[in-house]
């Protein structure tokens, strides 16, 4: 891999990770606008308009393509859909637990699969955790205590929004760990398709269940783009793009972006109070994940030099 092509994938995951890090404060908006639009009429948009989105990608791929596009199979769309419905709940859940604590905190909650993914591993793949990913685990938890302010904070913490949080943060973790195993030979656009797909399923159902008040179609004009672009287009498709070219170990590293922007935008946009502790946390959960992607055998001077001189 060229110098230039790394550069390039740091660039497209960083936008990726950067674009998901503005969706939690764009639903807040939505909550706190003059419509006060609901949790079921915000992911609707999202999912409706994201639909629309891939789906125009896959029909555009399929008629510029230059050389016949693998088509997934039945049994590949079945499982796709059904790792999709994972994503539908993180979607549900992390939007829930953005309505009942700050964008700051919620966005530290979603981080803890990190470690998650380090127990499932450690469950389903039988293996070990190495004493690197350990220590890398034990920072990830201290930071958490205190990003969320935990100890210090003078105010009651909203334990309903933190259940909201690791539920997010689970579901999460299973469609990382799902869609990294699930027809890979099979372009990210139609994978992509149908795991939307899988996950709409469980946004209707929400849907019917939980939204009581006549629907809200403004949401479609004020938010709905915005929520698409942000939260199911630009950062899959930059992601699929720039990973490939950083490798797994330097695109989580560069992905770990979307935690201070997601705290700087609530910061700037909604005024969410950020302490220096909670910066500090913060920094420990990157660290952490650098702690889990590097490898300190290699020798030289910086990490990310060691990948632009391969």
């Amino acid at each position: 891999m060229s110098k230039n092509e790394i550069i390039k994938g740091v660039i497209l995951v960083g936008l990726g990770a950067t674009s998901y890090g503005m969706l939690a404060t764009i639903v807040k908006l939505a909550y706190h606008s003059t419509e006060k639009f609901t949790t079921a009429e915000v992911i609707t948009a999202q999912f409706i308009y994201g639909l629309l989105g891939i789906l125009l990608l896959n029909l555009y791929q399929k008629t510029t393509a230059k050389s016949p596009i693998i088509k997934a199979s039945s049994k590949n769309i079945r499982n796709l859909m059904l790792a999709g419905t994972s994503l539908g709940a993180t979607s549900i859940f992390y939007y829930l637990c953005v309505k009942y604590i700050d964008v700051s905190i919620a966005i530290v909650l979603l981080m803890q699969t990190v470690w998650m993914g380090v127990l499932v591993e450690w469950i389903l793949d039988k293996k070990t955790p190495s004493k690197q990913k350990i220590l890398a685990v034990v920072v990830v938890l201290a930071g958490t205590i205190l990003a969320t302010n935990l100890l210090f904070s003078k105010v009651a913490f909203n334990w309903t929004g933190f259940m909201w949080g690791i539920l997010a943060a689970a579901s999460f973790t299973t469609t990382m760990f799902t869609a990294n195993k699930i027809a890979v030979g099979v372009s990210s656009a139609q994978r992509s398709l149908y795991m939307l797909l899988g996950g709409a399923i469980i946004v209707l159902f929400f849907v019917l269940y939980t939204q009581t008040t006549p629907f809200n179609l403004a949401i479609f004009g004020k938010y709905g783009i915005l929520l698409a672009l942000f939260g199911t287009i630009i950062p899959p498709l930059l992601m699929n793009s720039g990973f490939p070219k950083t490798g797994l170990g330097l695109g989580s590293i560069v992905s770990s972006l979307e935690l201070p922007v997601s705290v700087s935008m609530a910061f700037f946009l909604l005024n969410e109070k950020v302490v220096f502790l909670q910066w500090l946390g913060i920094i420990l959960i990157i660290t952490a994940i650098v702690i889990m992607n590097i490898n300190f055998k290699k020798t030289g001077s910086l990490f990310i030099f060691s990948y632009l001189r391969k």
